[in-house]
């Protein structure tokens, strides 16, 4: 088992533009088409309340989401075209998440450092 000091994990929530709820449904399937061959990932869901989606991730490492971003940035960028980002946390150790500000900086996440946590 993962402890979770080197899990990395985003928390990304997306409101959807009025009249875009089926669209933005339509590509989260193919989200987690891609996201799927990712060796990196620890897990990968949406849930959605209204009109707003959250995704639900982790992965091994800051190198496990950079790589993760890397895999979905065209769908990302499709996406962000009827979502507007309301809130981005990135969570875990320091040195991890100090390895993904250059990458992240223009999204402007706030940063959760781990500090203690259950290991099964």
């Amino acid at each position: 088992m993962i402890h979770p000091s080197q899990v990395v994990s985003i928390h990304p929530y997306f409101k959807v533009k009025p009249g875009k709820l089926a669209e933005a449904k339509a590509v989260l399937a193919r989200f987690v088409a891609q996201t799927q061959k990712e060796t990196a990932n620890l897990y990968y869901d949406f849930t959605i309340n209204g009109d707003v989606i959250f995704c639900r991730e982790a992965y091994v490492g800051a190198a496990g989401l950079e790589a993760h971003l890397g895999n979905v940035g065209a769908i990302l960028a499709e996406f962000t075209q009827i979502v507007d980002i309301l809130r981005l946390e990135v969570h875990g150790a320091a040195s991890e998440l100090e390895k993904l500000k250059p990458a992240l900086a223009g999204l402007n996440p706030e940063y959760f450092v781990f500090e203690t946590g259950v290991k099964r």
